[in-house]
């Protein structure tokens, strides 16, 4: 090779100290620097330099101590920012298959190293610029010499010719030789230049190869002017001397026979190989298989990893569900509740009642239903929401009292001596309604905080309201200035000739109107507010005012309704409910009606006492007044105001009929025989009607009387069904009795626990009131025929005797169920078979 440079020693050095060739197992060969590029060659003959980088080159050659060949490795080095060579790269000769000088360089010294274990084959690899063509050879050829001594196999060459390269080498190599000791014997090895300072390599051809090169180009020197003729020239001598080898071959019989013996041997060796390659084959298929198996766990493990994924993206939105915000869990658990902080309140109650039912199936996926976690927020909610639905209760029903109270201290609320005072519950109301969201949502919440909300309610209500009746009638009557109007007509002895005092008593009757028209709309009006404001789900009420605006009798420019009750169910988004199922707590809201205004009707019956003792004829106008009002009032609709005027119209009425004796001679008859009252009555009564039920159809005043007679007998009826009726099932109807009291102060899964209630209670009371249903319905029915004179009223007595016995029990029955869910009783069906047969 040519004279190494002053500066590949100290490169050697440095290519040392970055592969650590360690204790002379790894020796250097050459080093040499290059430039390393990917770029493409311009038409011009240029390379793109801006993506060149320098490199180092190290050919070495690595020795096993167990005396195994020599392995020849090619590393990559490239220098650090401190300028420190570096290992980049490292390539196994063993790989080489190709070296290809690039075309476009005019100057040839840009080639690329093509290695068959690549990953990547689409890549092109990268080219290696050296500094000059003598760098290049001396690589190339210690390249070729170590393929062909370690590997025994030369590379694939493209772009270069081989003989240029021989005679390079012959010129700038000294020919020394170096024995190696390898596994199959001694072969010519390279001598480092660590060791000679140059590079001794075996010959790319023979000697006598090369001495019949040189005859052969000294032969043909005359007459070559390029190097494509001369290429053609040789080849076609080449044809002829192969043409004459194998004729004289063919004319030699030994010659043949050697031929054939070494196609039988090569035949040997393609058979050994078919066997070896359907080995390699089963071992392939092997191989393929088991890279199947590979890709398909790994496309489970993929599949796994995105389920992964999937879980956990899950799991976060579970966990937001799960996070309780710190601002609504202060709200919840000991926030106030003054009017300033009601938004905030109502905000936490959304939230709270949005976090229950997102954390309830079809909201929540029933997979996650039973997970512990959520079991554990679901409780941590529930908790949550008992404590505020208990702190919010405390605190209206304090409000409600206090409410009240303040209005009650207040004498400017109520009508004074000589000033009448309408009641205005305008502010009451307005105060109210600043809860009545968070009612809706309590409702949301615990459906059961209202039943003691609602008494609370009730009973605040019902002082004022008592109170301001009371005053208001008090001042009225003190207020109306009439004077008595004899009553002697309606003695019995009074004699045609008796002729009645003519004052005028007209605004006795004008009392009562007020009375009607200032209390009758406000009592409406607050039962609307109530059936709004207290969450209940029925029909709406007559529209207020419209009643006292169709009814007014006086001119009072005072006499105005509140037309502002104007609060709507709503949902908890904010959006207005419609309500279908309003029947289903009708009566219940008229139960709790009954409790809002119950004492009220004292003070009117006391102004048509006032007003009978004044002049009893102002019954008559009094009586048509309240039928106007009660003509008005829907039968679904603020049920006690209608009640209420029922009530006074039969207290009218009842004033009025004093004239008519014969009702109170039957009372006075029934009171004589206690044990048998009701039993007179009914079959006295029974009598009248029979004999003016002809008569009644055709005068209107005795139809009056012929449905009074009715009334009392349906009320004799019902007093002495129910006797007969307790009499044989009084422990049954008495346990039912005790079980609807105490439902109204504990929830019905306590009962059970409760003194006498129990289920063992329910068993022996059930047993000792059932065992003989039969004998004790047949002892009702002979103590029903035993009693009764008249006996064509015993069938319909004993239907309605039936009829009551049944209704009684079915709600027995359904006490029963709902507090004893697992204990069995005889059902309705079967006791209805068994009156029906009786």
């Amino acid at each position: 090779m040519a004279k190494p440079r002053a500066d590949d020693e100290e490169l050697r050095k440095a290519a040392e100290a970055a592969i650590d060739v360690g204790e002379g197992k790894q020796k250097i060969a050459i080093a040499i620097r290059v430039t390393k590029s990917n770029s493409i060659w311009a038409k011009s003959g240029r390379l793109n330099r801006h993506m060149s980088k320098p490199r180092v080159l190290a050919l070495t050659t690595t020795y096993s101590p167990q005396g195994q060949k020599p392995k020849a490795l090619l590393h990559v080095l490239k220098y650090s920012s401190g300028g420190v060579l570096e290992p980049a790269k490292l390539y196994k000769l063993k790989h080489l298959i190709k070296v290809e000088v690039v075309p476009n360089d005019p100057t040839g010294c840009t080639f690329m190293l093509g290695f068959d274990n690549l990953r990547s084959q689409s890549v092109a690899p990268p080219q290696w610029t050296m500094r000059n063509i003598d760098d290049r050879n001396r690589l190339l050829i210690c390249i070729f010499n170590m393929c062909k001594e370690i590997m025994g196999h030369m590379p694939r060459v493209v772009g270069i010719d081989i003989v240029e390269m021989a005679l390079w080498a012959k010129e700038n190599t000294p020919k020394v030789t170096h024995q190696v000791k390898a596994q199959d014997g001694p072969v010519a090895s390279v001598l480092t230049q660590s060791d000679s300072k140059v590079t001794v390599e075996r010959d790319l051809v023979s000697q006598a190869e090369e001495e019949d090169m040189e005859a052969l180009l000294g032969t043909y020197v005359m007459g070559i002017g390029e190097a494509e003729a001369f290429s053609e020239r040789l080849k076609r001598e080449l044809l002829a001397l192969e043409a004459a080898n194998v004729h004289a071959l063919l004319g030699s019989e030994p010659q043949i026979q050697e031929v054939l013996q070494g196609l039988e041997a090569a035949t040997a060796c393609v058979d050994d190989m078919d066997e070896w390659l359907r080995i390699f084959n089963v071992k392939l298929r092997h191989m393929r298989e088991d890279i199947q198996s590979i890709e398909s766990r790994n496309n489970k493990l993929e599949m796994q990893s995105t389920n992964d994924v999937g879980l956990i993206e899950e799991l976060d939105k579970l966990l937001d569900r799960l996070r309780i915000p710190s601002e609504f869990a202060a709200s919840l658990t000991g926030g106030s509740f003054e009017e300033a902080r009601m938004l905030k309140n109502v905000e936490a109650c959304e939230w709270l009642n949005g976090a229950i039912r997102g954390l309830e199936v079809p909201n929540l996926d029933p997979c996650y239903a039973n997970m512990r976690a959520v079991r554990e927020k679901r409780a941590e909610l529930e908790k949550l929401k008992n404590t505020f639905v208990r702190r919010a209760s405390e605190f209206l029903r304090n409000y409600f009292a206090s409410l009240v109270d303040f209005m009650i201290n207040d004498k400017s609320y109520f009508s004074q001596r000589g000033q009448l005072k309408r009641p205005d519950h305008a502010d009451l109301r307005y105060k109210c309604r600043t809860y009545a969201r968070l009612l809706q949502h309590l409702k949301g919440l615990d459906k059961s905080c209202l039943g003691p909300l609602r008494k609370a309610y009730c009973h605040s209500l019902n002082l004022l309201l008592r109170r301001e009746a009371r005053e208001f009638a008090s001042e009225l009557r003190a207020s109306t200035k009439a004077s008595r109007n004899p009553t002697v007509w309606l003695e019995a002895s009074a004699g045609p000739g008796h002729t009645a005092n003519s004052a005028d008593t007209s605004n006795v009757s004008e009392a009562y109107s007020k009375m009607l028209t200032i209390f009758i709309p406000l009592l409406v009006d607050e039962s609307s507010f109530f059936a709004h404001f207290m969450c209940f789900e029925v029909p709406a009420f007559v529209p207020p005012g419209a009643l006292a605006n169709g009814n007014k009798n006086s001119s009072d420019d005072n006499d105005t309704n509140d037309d502002d009750d104007d609060i709507s169910f709503i949902d908890s988004d904010g959006n207005d409910i419609k309500s279908n199922n309003g029947p289903t707590e009708l009566g219940t809201l008229n139960e709790a009606l009954q409790e809002l205004l119950d004492g009220i009707q004292e003070d009117f019956y006391a102004v048509v006492d006032w007003a009978y003792k004044i002049d009893p004829l102002r019954c008559i106008s009094m009586h048509g007044i309240t039928e106007r009002y009660l003509s008005g009032q829907k039968a679904d609709a603020a049920g006690f105001v209608r009640r209420l005027l029922d009530d006074l119209e039969s207290r009218i009425s009842m004033q009025f009929n004093r004239v008519s004796i014969m009702f109170g001679t039957l009372e006075k008859i029934a009171q004589g025989d206690q044990k048998h009252a009701d039993i007179i009555l009914l079959e006295n009564y029974a009598a009248f009607q029979n004999s003016l039920y002809d008569l009644a159809n055709v005068v209107p005043t005795l139809a009056k009387f012929y449905h009074q007679a009715s009334e009392s007998y349906e009320q004799a009826c019902t007093r002495h069904i129910n006797m007969i009726i307790y009499i044989q099932f009084e422990k049954l109807f008495q346990f039912a009795r005790k079980i609807e009291d105490l439902m109204y102060t504990i929830t019905p899964e306590e009962i059970p626990f409760q003194l006498g209630l129990s289920k063992t209670d329910l068993r022996k009371m059930l047993k000792s009131s059932l065992s003989g249903v039969d004998k004790s319905i047949n002892a009702m029915y002979r103590k029903l025929q035993r009693n009764l004179t008249s006996e064509e009223l015993l069938p319909s007595l004993w239907d309605k005797c039936k009829k009551e016995f049944l209704d009684k029990y079915e709600s027995f029955a359904q006490l029963v169920a709902k507090i004893y869910p697992n204990e069995s009783i005889p059902s309705v069906g079967e006791m209805r078979d068994l009156l029906a047969s009786m």
